[in-house]
């Protein structure tokens, strides 16, 4: 774009969370964006992770986007289908030459003069943007841990989202550290070729049968043939996943019946009484993330699996030391550590009025309104923000955001305001009743388990704590009192 004239729309990320946001904008009638992807194609966290069994936990049918159905042939898709579903989308909509892959985005700044930000990117370049979208994710940056003598280790060694494709695990002695919803799905999955596999668990978490399956030929078929029964099991769906939100509260019924549901599937899957034990929390049922899989109680039941309640403690070149400080030697070692959610936008530095950082503005407690806005940082959107997980499937979370972005844009470029900001009492507000809701929540910081939701506040800043209905209704009314337009 020649001289200083500014673009309107950036965003950053190109997972299903960038995609959102340019449909919807294309869908305004607003043209003119950018799409900064840092890897080389779409997909975002699908298009990272490449583990053995890789597939989503939430029915595929809801696991998509309202505007862009698909003839699924599972009801959870697997990885390589949401990434070619990624494709998909950007082609219905003619969206390809809009997408930058290849490029990440260092710097946002504001510049109060131009009403605008410079947009300085990995290759260079600096732009202006009138409006910046993130959708960078939530779950993108791995969690390393800091264990003593992890880069002695002589074997292979790899985080699940970086997952070597060169390694050769046939008959090799593997160690997967962490039970997590990642861990869960690649043990199945790569149990068959191990020599021995030893899982090792720090916490165990709660694990439901997921109840994966084809699609029949007809179920497609009449999926195919009547789209209005198509959204009707959609809607059935996300009114069924509604009870289990009544199951995050501690003095509620349906807390006891997910927990005794839990309960009966440990009994009825796994052989060994003392992995029974082992595997079986001790913390209430949605403390830490709730898992879904078939596939990992029976891969306990293998001759050559192990479990290890344990933690590791150090790294030695020849394997892993655990919590009691008893050695196991392993040719490949694999961190199932998670990612670092906390750290809202830590991709790229953002400065705002006044020269304010980000981070300095956040401190030790990311928020924003509705997940979405915050105040001294106008015309700059975030999908995925602080206090947004949840909602029985991301990808419908992340349709509201976008709509919350792309309304408010528009609203400017059609009044010819300069910029849209937050209310400060509205964010605070908001803050408030977050905290109120999530004070009895099983997620709690007294329900005693390790999750990954709490910022070193104590502040739970990933979860929202209602359904998806409720965070409809909450975005489609309360933007018109605490946006100020300007």
């Amino acid at each position: 774009m020649p001289g200083n004239q500014s673009a309107t729309v950036a965003i950053i990320g190109g997972g299903f969370g960038g995609i959102a946001a340019a449909v919807k904008l294309l869908k305004a009638g607003i043209g003119d964006f950018t799409v900064f992807e840092r890897s080389p194609g779409p997909g975002g966290t699908w298009w990272d992770n490449r583990y053995p069994g890789c597939e989503v936990d939430i029915p595929s049918h809801a696991y998509s986007f309202s505007f862009a159905p698909r003839d699924w042939p599972r009801t959870h898709a697997t990885q390589p289908e949401l990434r070619d579903y990624a494709e998909s989308v950007i082609d219905q909509y003619g969206l390809r030459d809009r997408f930058r892959f290849g490029v990440g985005v260092e710097s946002v700044t504001w510049d109060e003069a131009a009403g605008s930000y410079l947009v300085r990117t990995s290759d260079g370049e600096e732009r202006p943007y009138r409006f910046v979208i993130s959708a960078v994710g939530l779950l993108s940056v791995p969690r390393y841990p800091d264990w003593p003598g992890l880069d002695e280790f002589e074997g292979v060694s790899f985080h699940t989202s970086r997952w070597d494709e060169e390694a050769d695990l046939t008959g090799k002695r593997v160690a997967i550290v962490g039970t997590g919803s990642t861990a869960v799905q690649i043990v199945p999955a790569i149990a068959p070729d191990a020599g021995r596999l030893q899982v090792f668990q720090r916490e165990p978490g709660w694990v439901e049968p997921k109840g994966e399956r084809a699609f029949t030929p007809a179920e497609r078929a009449r999926f195919r043939r009547f789209p209005a029964l198509r959204r009707l099991y959609r809607l059935m769906l996300f009114f069924r996943s509604g009870r289990r939100f009544k199951a995050y509260d501690l003095g509620g019924r349906d807390q006891g019946r997910m927990r005794e549901l839990c309960l009966r599937y440990i009994a009825g899957a796994i052989h060994d009484p003392v992995v029974r034990d082992a595997v079986t929390p001790s913390y209430p049922w949605g403390c830490k993330r709730p898992i879904y899989a078939s596939g990992f109680y029976p891969a306990l039941n293998r001759d050559n699996v192990e479990l290890v309640p344990q933690a590791i403690k150090e790294v030695t070149p020849k394997g892993v030391v655990d919590a009691r400080g008893v050695e196991h030697e392993a040719d490949v070692l694999i961190l199932s550590t998670g990612f670092q959610p906390t750290r809202f936008l830590s991709q790229f530095t953002l400065t705002g009025r006044h020269g304010t950082d980000i981070q300095d503005f956040w401190g030790d407690r990311p928020r924003a309104f509705l997940g979405a806005t915050v105040p001294g940082f106008p015309n700059f959107f975030i999908l995925y923000g602080p206090n947004t997980n949840g909602g029985f499937s991301i990808i419908a979370q992340l349709e509201r955001q976008a709509e919350v972005a792309v309304r408010a844009i528009r609203k400017v470029l059609r009044t010819g305001a300069t910029l849209v900001d937050t209310r400060p009492a509205a964010l605070e507000r908001h803050v408030r009743w977050l905290d109120s809701q999530l004070d009895k929540h099983a997620s709690a910081m007294n329900s005693g388990c390790n999750n990954y939701y709490h910022s070193s506040s104590g502040a739970n800043v990933t979860q929202w704590p209602r359904t998806h209905f409720v965070y409809y209704l909450l975005c489609r009314t309360l933007p018109r009192s605490a946006l100020i337009y300007r």
